[in-house]
This record gives structure tokens, sequence and C-alpha cells, in this order.
């Protein structure tokens, strides 16, 4: 067994740290799990650009007797993701060894700077909504959501061609998410069933017209009498997060890091000391980018 120095403890500290921020990230995202994240957390620099390989559409031709086939170019297409956030949450505890010797308090340091981070992110990708022009909006400014205006957008992602076995979301703010649970169609056992029950009392939508519904706090709002909310229905690979991994600190700065990743999604948690205030610093932090993959997966819903 080797013997504990000041420099294997400190590893373990920001361990122990990166262990129990990353669950509370994922936690708090909703955006974050629902979008294509297939991309290696490798290591990168803030600026730096990630080409992001597109599907190409190929047909299918017939092949008459003697004939030849049809040779098709497939092109892949391509989707670039800015690395354009570096996004951090830093702060200080005065007796580190106070906090590691009851857990709880090192949550009620690390759950707000989590927090913190999920919410940028969170933000940046549904403020993506402008991009989707390939279909129509649906809804209307300040006017309530209804049940054609959900069945028009899954039309939308069908004829879109949409693969059957791609799972489809709808995210809406708060107050769209009441309208959807007001629609009494889906919110009564005459009507729905088993699962307009279960909607009533749970107050969960659950699934609506072949989406998954859910809900954010930062789904955008534009504009005054009427405020127009930019909700968001889309197929996952409609959008991209990408996140790459930060480099090290260099050896001998004083500065200890770890990362904590999870399904292709990951952080960085850095501890220093800091002599002025004679505590310990922690920074936790991510560099990420967000962008569109296939605009005709996407249909922007206001309402």
């Amino acid at each position: 067994m080797g013997a504990i120095t000041s420099a294997n403890l400190a590893n373990a500290i920001v361990k122990l740290v990166a262990i129990d921020a990353l669950p509370a990230l994922t936690g708090n995202l909703v955006m974050g799990n629902l979008v294509n994240r297939n991309y290696e957390p490798t290591l990168a620099q803030a600026g730096d650009t990630v080409n992001v390989p597109v599907p190409p559409t190929l047909t299918a031709n017939n092949l008459v007797e003697g004939g030849s086939v049809t040779t098709q170019i497939a092109n892949l297409g391509n989707a670039q993701i800015v690395l354009d956030t570096h996004a951090e949450a830093t702060f200080q505890i005065p007796d580190v060894t106070k906090v590691l010797a009851v857990p709880d308090l090192l949550d009620l340091y690390m759950q707000p700077a989590v927090i913190a981070l999920a919410e940028r992110i969170e933000s940046d990708l549904l403020g993506l909504y402008s991009a989707f022009t390939a279909n129509a909006t649906v809804g209307a400014p300040g006017v309530a959501i209804t049940e054609a205006a959900v069945d028009e957008a899954e039309t939308a992602l069908f004829n879109a061609k949409v693969p059957s076995a791609m799972e489809k979301y709808l995210v809406v703010d708060g107050t769209t998410y009441s309208q959807l649970r007001q629609i009494q169609r889906f919110s009564e056992f005459r009507t729905a069933g088993e699962a307009g029950s279960r909607a009533l009392v749970s107050g969960a939508v659950g699934k609506l017209k072949d989406f998954s519904v859910f809900r954010s706090q930062f789904v955008p709002k534009t504009g005054s009498a009427p405020v127009a909310v930019h909700n968001l229905a889309f197929a996952r690979d409609a959008l991209g997060l990408v996140v790459r991994r930060l480099p090290q600190p260099l050896p001998g700065t004083g500065a200890v890091a770890e990362y904590a990743e999870i399904g292709n999604f990951g952080i960085r948690v850095i501890m220093s000391y800091q002599p002025n205030t004679l505590a310990q610093q922690f920074t936790v932090d991510v560099l990420y980018g967000v962008g569109l993959l296939r605009n005709e997966f996407g249909v922007h819903v206001v309402s």
C-alpha cells in the first residue's frame, strides 16, 4: 500500500468532487439529454471547429435483366459546430476537510455551480429555434397551443422523412405545457383512457401525437403584447451538442484537475489554493458548441 501524500490526497479530493458533479449536471439538463451527442470527448481548445458528417441521401433504382447498376455519388453532408463556449462556475471553500467529512456540505457547494452550467447549455440549445427554416413555423404568438398545431408539427417531421424509429421531442415552456395538459381529449379518461387519467393525476403530459413532451424554464421568449414563446419540435439528429476535453493544468502550478464523463458528456474540475483568501478554489468548466445538424428534422412551434 502506497504512502499517503499531499499530492495523492489532492487528487482524491478532486476525484470525489468530480464524481459528485456530473450526475447533478446531467440531471438538470433537458435539451442536453435529447440532442445528438455522439462525439468523442477528445482534447480541444476554444474556437476549434468540429466537422460532423451528415448521411447522404440515396435512391433505390430498378435493375432490369441484363442491365447494370446505377452508380450514385454518396457525398457526405457536413455540419460544422464551433467550440465557442467555455462555460465555468468557480467557488471557494475555506475548510475543504470539513466539507469532505460531511458530504451534504459538498452538495451545497457543488449544486449551484453545476446547475449554472446546465442552464447555460439549455439556453444555448433552445436559442437555435430560429435556425429551423426547412419546415414552416406552426402556431402563433400569444395564442394557446392547440392539438392541431402539435399534429401539424408531427406531420411536418413525418413528411421530412424522419425515421419512424427515431424518437421525436416537443420541448415547451411552463405555460405551454399547462395548455397541453388542459386539452380535454388528452386529459380525460373517457377520451384518452388510462393515459388521460395519468396525465390528469400526475401532471405529466408524457407522450402526445408521437412526441415525448418536456418542459424547460429556458425556452426563449421575445416581443411584448403578445409575447412569442419559441418552443421546439424535433428529432434527435436535428441538433448537435459537441463537448471536448479541456487540457490538464501545467504541472507544478499548484492546480489539480480531474475529468468526469458519462454518455459523451464531460466536465473538468480544477482545485487550486488561493493564498489571498486561504481557501481552496474549485472551478467546474466545460468546453462545448451547439449547432444545427439536420434542418428538416426540426419545427419551430410558437405559442
